[in-house]
C-alpha cells in the first residue's frame, strides 16, 4: 500500500494516480480513484498542471455533438446571467443548473457558406471542434483542421492508457460524397488527428466494452471473450483472485467504493450482452455493426455510461461523441414522433412540428443531464466530484436548422474545470468565434495554444 504523497513542485497539493488495475486473462479492469492505493505524480507543465487541477485531480475534456440546431425560442434560457430560468428543452438540467454555463452569442463563420453553397450539415459537422473551412470535395482531398480535443490530446494523451475517447451513435461512413458536394467523412466525424485525418468514432456499445477491459494480445481477449460467451461469465470472474488481494490493502470506505464501482462495470456489461448476446468482437470499422441496441436512449445511455467509467477510471481524460450526425432525419417512437429530425426542422413554421423539434431537443437533453448526473455521483480523491473537476461541451454548428444558420448557437459548457469555470449562470458575449472558447479550454488543460482555428481572442468570461 502506497500513501498520499505531496508532490513537492505542486506545494502541499497532493496528486493522485489511478493507474491500478485488476486484471485476468484478456482481462484489465481500471480502478476509480482509492486513497488506500493513491500515489504521487508529476505531471505538471511549465504554465501549470498538465490536464490536472489544482488539487492534483485528472480534468477532464469532452465534447458532444447533437444535430440539426435546435428550436430556438425553446431553448435560451431567459433572466439574467445569474437569475436566470432555464427554457423547456433545457428542463431536465435543472437540478444541475450550479454545473452548468449556457453561452450564447458563438458561432462558426466557417461553417457559413460562403462560396461554397449548398452543404451546411457536413459544413458544421466539419468545423464543430476545428473551427475550420472543409474543402468542399467529394473525393480523398479532403481538409479541414485539427480538432481542438485532438490538440489536447497530442500533448496530453500520455498520462492515461487512451490519449482520447472518441464516441458516436450513429452510422459511420468514411467513404464517398453525402451532403452537396462534401466527403461523407465531414459529416460522420467529430475528431481530426490532422487537417486530411479523421479520427473515427467507435458506434459498437460491445466494441467499447471490449476496448475499455480488455488486455493482453488479441488472441488472449478474443479467447477471453469467447469463454464469456459460452460460460455467461462476467469480466469480473476473470479477476477475483487479483480482487481479493487488493482487498487486504483498502480501507472499509475503499472497499466500499471499489465494490459499488465493480457493481457498475457489471451492470454496464449486462445491458451490452443485451443488445448483443452473439457473434466474434465486432469491427468498429464496419458501416452497421452488430451490437446496437434497439432503443435508441439506451444506445445513448450505454455509451455516455461507459464515458463516465473512463472518465472515473483515468481510462482517459479526453472524449467526444456524436450524439446524431448532423442532417440526420431520424424518428423518435420512445417519444411519439413519427416524422424525421432534419424533416421537421425545415417545417418549424408550423408550430405543431416546431414543438416536436423541441421536444426532441429536450430528448438529447435529457440524455445528457443523466449523463452529468452520473459524473456528479463519482467522488474524486480530493473530495469533490468528477463532475467537478470536468468541462463538457453540449451543442452543434447549426444554430436555427430551419435556416441554417451558424450564429449565436447551442452551447453548454458543464463541470466546473476543477474549479476554474464560473458555473451556473446564462453567459451572454458578444458575437464571437466559438474557437475563443476552445483557446481558453486549451489554456485551462494546461494545453495552451496561442491561437486555434479562427480564433480572434480567448473567452475569459467563462473562466475565473
Amino acid at each position: 500500500m502506497n500513501p498520499i504523497r505531496s508532490n513537492p513542485t505542486n506545494g502541499n497539493k497532493a496528486i493522485f494516480s489511478r493507474r491500478r488495475l485488476l486484471k485476468g486473462l484478456g482481462v484489465a479492469i481500471a480502478l476509480p480513484a482509492l486513497e488506500s492505493t493513491s500515489t504521487a505524480s508529476s505531471a505538471l507543465t511549465s504554465g501549470g498542471p498538465l490536464a490536472s487541477t489544482e488539487s492534483g485531480m485528472p480534468l477532464r475534456m469532452a465534447f458532444m455533438s447533437i444535430p440539426n440546431g435546435v428550436q430556438q425560442k425553446h431553448w435560451f434560457p431567459t433572466g439574467d446571467a445569474a437569475q436566470f430560468n432555464l427554457n423547456s428543452s433545457m428542463q431536465g438540467l435543472e437540478h444541475l443548473k450550479n454545473h452548468i454555463q449556457v453561452i450564447g452569442g458563438l458561432k462558426h463563420e466557417n461553417a457559413t457558406a460562403g462560396r461554397d453553397g449548398a452543404g451546411d450539415h457536413a459544413r458544421a459537422s466539419a468545423t464543430f471542434l476545428t473551427g475550420a473551412r472543409a474543402r468542399k470535395t467529394a473525393g480523398r482531398d479532403i481538409y479541414v483542421g485539427t480538432s481542438v480535443d485532438q490538440v489536447a490530446a497530442k500533448q496530453a494523451g500520455h498520462l492515461t492508457r487512451f490519449p482520447s475517447l472518441e464516441l458516436s451513435c450513429d452510422a459511420i461512413r468514411n467513404a464517398g460524397g453525402c451532403d452537396s458536394g462534401y466527403a461523407c467523412a465531414y459529416q460522420y466525424n467529430l475528431s481530426w488527428s490532422s487537417p486530411t485525418t479523421p479520427v473515427t468514432p467507435d458506434p459498437n456499445p460491445r466494441s467499447v466494452f471490449e476496448r475499455l477491459f480488455g488486455a493482453g494480445s488479441q488472441a488472449d481477449r478474443t479467447k477471453n471473450y469467447a469463454q464469456r460467451q459460452n460460460t455467461q461469465k462476467s469480466v469480473l470472474d476473470f479477476v477475483m483472485e487479483d480482487a481479493k488481494r487488493l482487498q487486504g490493502e483498502l480501507s472499509n470506505l475503499d472497499r466500499a467504493k471499489m465494490e459499488e464501482y465493480l457493481t457498475g462495470v457489471r451492470e454496464i456489461e449486462q445491458r451490452v450482452a443485451s443488445a448483443s448476446r452473439f457473434g466474434n468482437i465486432p469491427n468498429p470499422d464496419q458501416p452497421t455493426p452488430n451490437g446496437i441496441p434497439p432503443v435508441f436512449a439506451e444506445h445513448l445511455d450505454i455509451m455516455f455510461d461507459m464515458m463516465a467509467t473512463a472518465f472515473q477510471t483515468d481510462t482517459t481524460r479526453i472524449a467526444s461523441m456524436i450524439l446524431a450526425y448532423d442532417g440526420s432525419n431520424r424518428i423518435f417512437p420512445e417519444i411519439g414522433i413519427a416524422e424525421g429530425h432534419h424533416h421537421l426542422t425545415h417545417n418549424q413554421d408550423k408550430e405543431e412540428l416546431a414543438l416536436k423539434v423541441a421536444a426532441i431537443d429536450r430528448f438529447y437533453v435529457d440524455r445528457f443531464a443523466r449523463f452529468l448526473d452520473r459524473l456528479s455521483k463519482m467522488q474524486d480523491a480530493d473530495g469533490t466530484s468528477v463532475l467537478h473537476n470536468s468541462m463538457i461541451i453540449y451543442g452543434g454548428a447549426i444554430a436555427d436548422g430551419n435556416r441554417h444558420t451558424h450564429d449565436n448557437l447551442p452551447v453548454i459548457l458543464a463541470g466546473n474545470g476543477g474549479g476554474r469555470i464560473q458555473s451556473g449562470r446564462y453567459l451572454q458575449v458578444e458575437s464571437q468565434p466559438m474557437a475563443n472558447l476552445f483557446v481558453s479550454m486549451l489554456d485551462c488543460f494546461g494545453t495552451p495554444a496561442e491561437t486555434f482555428g479562427d480564433s480572434t481572442d480567448r473567452l475569459a468570461s467563462a473562466f475565473s
